[in-house]
């Protein structure tokens, strides 16, 4: 039985890989971060699995680290774990820098100093923020970088000391350059489950209007619970490489929107350009979609198209037999209309409650 060890386990994309790996016959640890609110409920139907164990410890504290990577002393570490959202970068460029950058050296010298070295794999989560004002598209494994975000300037540090420690101590760790990955687990402030979810509501009365940035930023989006299987073949390889993990395919925020909406049961037409530009609602001619100057960047990102060739060659994944563009966004549109039909449910009840209490119906 291999014995894996997961950061940010609690994330959307931690708690795909705990499913995978515990499938796979692995014995699965997990670190968390305490807190006095709950954040488990991606992992809550894993925990009591004999198999599944999580423990305290925070990428920004070097003393947790080397503690659990001590006790559990793992034959495979994916760290997942960061401050991802780039918007919130701009806001916390130095507690980004401490989690991003510094936190992937924290677990390299964990590894190194109890011993692992020539044992444990790591696998780094890289990202295509890295390539950010791009210079050649489709972006590939030998595409320049130019970060253009502290993310992803922080990022940028975690790529290259991962490649460092790969060529100084002869460690096999590497890093998945992950293209945009979503789910119906993603965080709600994230622009397409922001997408999804406002797409339900307003589908079902529970909100008006959804605001974005720029609708004309072009993604490549695939799903989370696919690229998970890709983080797993890197690190079963031979040699440690690091490998571009994308779709191939490129769409728009505007694109995403259209499907979400229609998946919802609104079908929308765009008009005006730029900051202007406007969703409607073609059956009721409101307008549902608008642009906000809020959520535009100091430096934005707007052309990001990978290229998966390696993956698919050298790892035999092919983005082509996953879940489609369309497949994904339906997922996650569903997902959220039971979500808020669930809430209006309970609204409801509550309602209905109240009203019994106020006529002495019920005491």
């Amino acid at each position: 039985m291999k014995t894996a060890l997961i950061t940010g386990i609690t994330g959307q994309d931690g708690s795909f890989l705990a499913e995978f790996l515990l499938e796979k016959g692995y014995d699965v640890h997990g670190t968390i971060r305490r807190s006095s609110v709950d954040y488990r409920e991606r992992i809550a139907h894993l925990e009591g699995k004999p198999n599944f164990h999580l423990h305290y410890a925070d990428l920004g504290d070097s003393m947790s680290i080397l503690q659990v990577v001590s006790k559990v002393r793992p034959d495979e570490i994916y760290n997942l774990a960061a401050q991802s959202h780039v918007q919130v970068s701009f806001d916390s460029p130095e507690f980004t820098a401490d989690i991003d950058a510094t936190g992937v050296l924290r677990i390299l010298e964990a590894v190194r100093l109890t011993g692992l070295a020539d044992t444990c794999r790591i696998y780094q989560a890289s990202t295509s923020e890295l390539y950010g004002k791009v210079e050649e598209v489709p972006q590939n494994e030998k595409t320049p970088f130019h970060p253009y975000s502290p993310y992803a300037v922080a990022k940028l540090y975690g790529f290259w000391i991962i490649k460092e420690y790969r060529e100084a101590y002869n460690m096999y760790c590497c890093s998945g350059i992950l293209f945009n990955h979503e789910s119906e687990r993603r965080g709600e402030t994230f622009v397409t489950r922001k997408i999804t979810l406002a797409a339900a509501r307003i589908a079902q009365g529970k909100q008006e209007k959804l605001y974005l940035g720029n609708l004309s930023s072009l993604r490549d989006w695939g799903y989370a619970k696919d690229y998970v299987e890709c983080m797993w073949l890197i690190l079963q390889q031979e040699k440690p490489e690091d490998y571009v993990i994308a779709t191939g395919e490129q769409h728009s925020v505007r694109e995403f929107c259209l499907y979400a909406f229609r998946r919802a049961g609104i079908e929308l037409r765009f008009e005006g350009e730029g900051a202007d530009e406007k969703g409607i609602d073609v059956k009721t001619g409101k307008v549902v979609i608008e642009v906000s100057h809020d959520f535009y960047r100091p430096t934005d990102v707007v052309n990001l198209w990978g290229d998966p060739s390696k993956a698919r060659k050298q790892l035999g994944w092919d983005p082509s037999k996953k879940t489609s563009f369309e497949q994904l966004v339906n997922l996650m549109v569903d997902a959220d209309m039971a979500k808020v039909a669930v809430e209006r449910a309970g609204e409801q009840v509550r309602t209905n409650l109240a009203e019994y209490l106020e006529k002495g119906i019920v005491k």
